[in-house]
């Protein structure tokens, strides 16, 4: 675990996730990522510094919906497949999460026992095929994000796009995450220095709450009473 960035508004999220990741920098990694959103997810990952790793990966990278991640393993090893994002069986679902997911070995075997496959060896993907599952149960994106929230263990912070809904939802327990309201735009980020740049308003959400962001609204609820803040 290290850092992660997210980003949705009116302006191309690429170029916003590669600054974020340099923000980044000063917390020692492994492996980055990125993903962004158009009418499908765009996943770029890499092992090693940002300088030039992933760059012949994103030329044809566009959408201004996207999620970014600089990871230092601590489960599964240093390879491009345990690098975020991370996605579900049908590429529908990519997530980012820093943390440690408690009980990840137990959803695991339950989730491959409905057929799901992993790519990873990293608590992490738990998350996206549980919110997979909930889509398969024809649950909204924001309610199967809510739904496989509650089934986890730990200390986290996540965000998670789809393609079937042009929505960033942020979840945080027990570690940083803060939503920057900048023109134009909203950005998250485990770290709030990352976020000066681009606007000095920020909102640090408290444990349990869930952020739902569009281009220019941000709704807030918390995981447990389920009532919006």
């Amino acid at each position: 675990m290290v850092g992660i960035i997210g980003y949705i508004g009116e302006e191309e999220a690429k170029p916003i996730l590669l600054q974020g990741l340099k923000n980044l920098e000063s917390m020692d990694y492994d492996s980055l990522g990125l993903a962004t959103l158009s009418d499908r997810l765009f996943i770029a990952k890499s092992v090693g510094k940002l300088d030039g790793a992933i760059d012949d990966l994103l030329k044809e990278f566009e959408g201004n919906i996207g999620i970014a991640h600089t990871r230092r393993a601590t489960h599964g090893h240093i390879c491009v497949a345990n690098a975020h994002p991370h996605t579900d069986c049908k590429n529908r679902v990519a997530i980012v999460h820093n943390g440690v997911i408690e009980n990840h070995k137990e959803l695991k075997e339950e989730l491959l026992s409905r057929g799901h496959i992993f790519t990873s060896s990293t608590d992490s993907e738990v998350i996206a095929h549980l919110i997979e599952e909930g889509l398969k149960a024809g649950r909204s994106f924001i309610a199967a994000c809510m739904d496989a929230f509650k089934r986890l263990q730990g200390c986290y912070a996540l965000l998670v796009i789809s393609p079937d809904a042009r929505r960033l939802v942020a979840f945080r327990k027990d570690l940083p995450l803060v939503v920057g309201v900048a023109e134009g735009g909203i950005i998250f980020a485990s770290d709030a220095s990352v976020l000066l740049q681009w606007t000095p308003k920020m909102i640090y959400l408290q444990n349990n709450d869930v952020a739902v962001a569009c281009k220019k609204e941000l709704v807030l609820r918390n995981l447990i009473d389920g009532e919006e803040e």
